[in-house]
């Protein structure tokens, strides 16, 4: 019974604690030789070392085990060996270096092995503060922490993934070491990743998750987490629901709103269905804690989608989101209202003492009521001189009117949906009174595709809809063709990258349409030489960002890297809260029905519509305060910048007063607006 019981007590014990006894076993055993060895040398040796004692032999075992020479010194030492004894001491040594030499190597390679394998594995702590937290990992990841570079400071990120962590340090390393031979950036990151659950508590307070600064929950990314077999229903999954995001929100708002966390915690949540960000909604209410943990979601789907219906309505965005949303050239900013002033008198208060950046609007945050401003630098916000430039005057045209866009809807994704939401929008601000409509579209699509979304019936300012799959050339070509012939004024085709296929066909329909309209506007101007090919914007929508050389350099002026504009956002709302409700605002047209003109948005308008005659050749910091001090109260306009005849962007950041315009009548302001 006492037997069984001890065989027991070492089974637990070698099941719970399985290195402890390896080195117990290899101890004993060691032990157990050397005393056989140090008896048989005292056997076989001559009356000397009998006399010397067993203690003797141990040592002689000893040393020679450790050090194979010393054999020669054994014998010597001994005086008259027989060759029973050589022949013993020869199989000691040898013996004893695979029992002792060998296992001892062995067992202290396994030890920092696994050391190696306990830190990448999330099993060894961190113990680090004010670092920046990335749980999961998607498509938009490697962006994020590439726009980190443009910070100029020494970051720490922590990355805990799920699996594949040899998959996310390739991602980063192929980004970051692209972005630095390129742009001769030096890298200051500091980048760990980590594998382990998302949602384990331990997990996230090895990764000392109560002392980051702020925390990205991605939602999951399907395209490289299955094998393809199961791609599909995986997908379907994700389309109804993303609990992987609920478990991980709800273990992380737990923690960081406990009073061990460190305060202002950001937690950034992505979103890509409704279900998710109802059960967002909720964990918000119940466990965000303002000045503790600041709990901000960002619907991807749904910003995409805005972002893409303002585009092809004013392609010229592109260039100036791409340049506001990063961590590069101009960017947004804040600072806390200043109680004593209205939005005007602060405003313009602000323009009579600062010609290096420029004031937007004023609006209520999550953190306080704040002041948003565009500049090169935070500094440049609150270097005060005095404005003495000549005053400009400039006419606004106070009837102007947006004129109706043409649109060309080319493929689809998971986004298609909130890209319409986004025209719908947009048109209940500037359909005419009299229901003339503002847009008019064509959308081309794969019959299943077409049949998911009933054919675009439920949108009345679709005229058209052409069933055609993307190999049928000629059905598609010919449909752009006719609707080109048929419509008055310029026309923006947008092209739009099927995110529900596997990762290896990513973005390759939407390069095949692609060439396909660059065919058409290729032989429209070999038939007319004097065809304007600017009356034709093409907008494209890629989403690995590998492939832009590859659509940029195949003549395509406006590509737009979606999940880059995800990320680049992510990466400002991270460092600053308050930019997030500032973000949603200027994406946002007014509800339909609205007496008054709230929410303000960037517009590209006409010179020649825009203004009643063109301005003298003055300086950024003329026109900028000229506009504004010639536009209503109601609906005050800030020029940010211009496009010219040839689409090249001119924001006005900088000292403006270094800025020379002279505008003509086929460039474009820049203007931020209520209407």
């Amino acid at each position: 019974m006492k037997l069984k019981k001890i065989r027991e007590s070492i089974s637990i014990y070698v099941a719970k604690k399985p290195s402890h006894a390896i080195l117990l076993g290899i101890l004993l055993l060691n032990v157990l030789w050397f005393a056989i060895s140090a008896v048989v040398i005292s056997c076989l040796a001559p009356d000397s070392l009998q006399e010397s004692g067993f203690w003797q032999s141990v040592f002689y075992t000893i040393s020679m085990v450790l050090d194979a020479g010393c054999v020669s010194y054994v014998i010597t030492d001994i005086g008259e060996a027989s060759v029973g004894l050589i022949i013993a001491c020869i199989i000691i040594v040898i013996v004893g270096m695979i029992t002792f030499t060998g296992a001892v190597i062995g067992y202290v390679t396994n030890t920092i092995s696994s050391f190696i394998e306990n830190s990448k594995s999330g099993n060894r702590p961190l113990r680090i503060s004010g670092h920046t937290v990335i749980l999961n990992w998607n498509s938009r990841a490697s962006e994020i922490i590439n726009d980190l570079l443009y910070e100029g400071t020494r970051e720490t990120i922590v990355i805990l993934v799920n699996d594949n962590v040899e998959r996310v340090e390739r991602d980063i390393s192929d980004r970051i070491a692209d972005t630095i031979s390129r742009e001769k950036i030096r890298n200051k990151l500091t980048i760990i990743v980590r594998e382990g659950d998302t949602f384990s508590s331990k997990a996230l307070h090895d990764i000392s998750i109560l002392d980051a600064k702020s925390i990205i929950i991605l939602s999951s990314s399907v395209q490289s987490s299955v094998c393809k077999y199961d791609y599909s229903e995986r997908r379907e999954q994700l389309e109804h629901g993303n609990s992987n995001t609920i478990k991980t929100l709800v273990q992380v708002a737990e923690l960081t709103s406990s009073e061990r966390s460190r305060d202002d915690q950001t937690i950034i949540v992505e979103i890509e269905d409704q279900w998710t960000q109802q059960l967002v909604d909720k964990i918000i209410y119940h466990k965000e804690k303002l000045g503790k943990c600041n709990i901000i979601p960002v619907p991807v789907n749904k910003i995409l989608g805005q972002i893409l219906s303002q585009f092809s309505i004013m392609p010229e965005l592109n260039t100036v989101y791409s340049e506001l949303f990063s961590n590069r050239g101009a960017e947004c900013y804040s600072r806390p209202h200043d109680e004593k002033w209205d939005e005007i008198g602060e405003t313009s208060h602000y323009l009579s003492t600062n010609y290096h950046a420029i004031p937007l609007t004023t609006m209520k945050t999550k953190t306080g009521t704040e002041s948003f401003y565009i500049a090169d630098y935070d500094e440049d916000i609150d270097r005060t001189e005095s404005f003495d430039a000549e005053p400009v005057e400039v006419e606004l045209n106070l009837d102007y009117w947006m004129a109706p866009t043409n649109i060309i809807i080319v493929g689809h994704n998971s986004k298609s949906e909130d890209i319409m939401n986004g025209f719908d929008a947009f048109r209940e601000e500037w359909n005419r009174k009299d229901g003339r409509e503002i847009v008019d579209i064509l959308v081309i699509d794969d019959k299943k595709s077409l049949e998911k979304h009933d054919y675009y019936r439920d949108y009345t300012y679709v005229s058209s809809v052409k069933e055609a799959e993307v190999y049928e050339n000629d059905k598609i070509t010919s449909a752009i063709d006719e609707y080109i012939d048929s419509h008055e004024g310029d026309t923006s085709i947008l092209i739009l990258s099927d995110d529900s296929v596997p990762a290896e066909d990513i973005d390759s329909n939407a390069l095949t349409y692609l060439i396909y309209v660059q065919d058409i506007i290729v032989e429209r101007l070999r038939k007319n030489p004097n065809f304007d090919i600017n009356t034709i914007d093409v907008i494209v929508e890629i989403i690995n960002p590998k492939n832009y050389d590859v659509v940029h350099d195949f003549s395509a002026k406006n590509v737009v890297i979606s999940n880059r504009y995800i990320s680049k956002m992510v990466t400002q709302i991270s460092e600053k809260v308050s930019l997030y409700e500032y973000y949603c605002d200027i994406l946002t047209y007014d509800e339909a029905g609205a007496d008054t003109y709230e929410s303000k948005e960037l517009y590209t308008k006409p010179v020649s519509t825009f203004l009643r005659k063109l301005p003298p050749r003055c300086t950024a910091a003329q026109l900028i305060r000229a506009v504004y001090d010639a536009s209503p109260d109601s609906n005050k306009a800030i020029v940010i910048g211009y496009v010219n005849s040839s689409s090249d962007t001119t924001l006005f950041t900088g000292n403006q007063n270094n800025i020379t315009v002279e505008l003509t009548e086929k460039d474009k302001l820049i203007v931020y607006s209520r209407h």
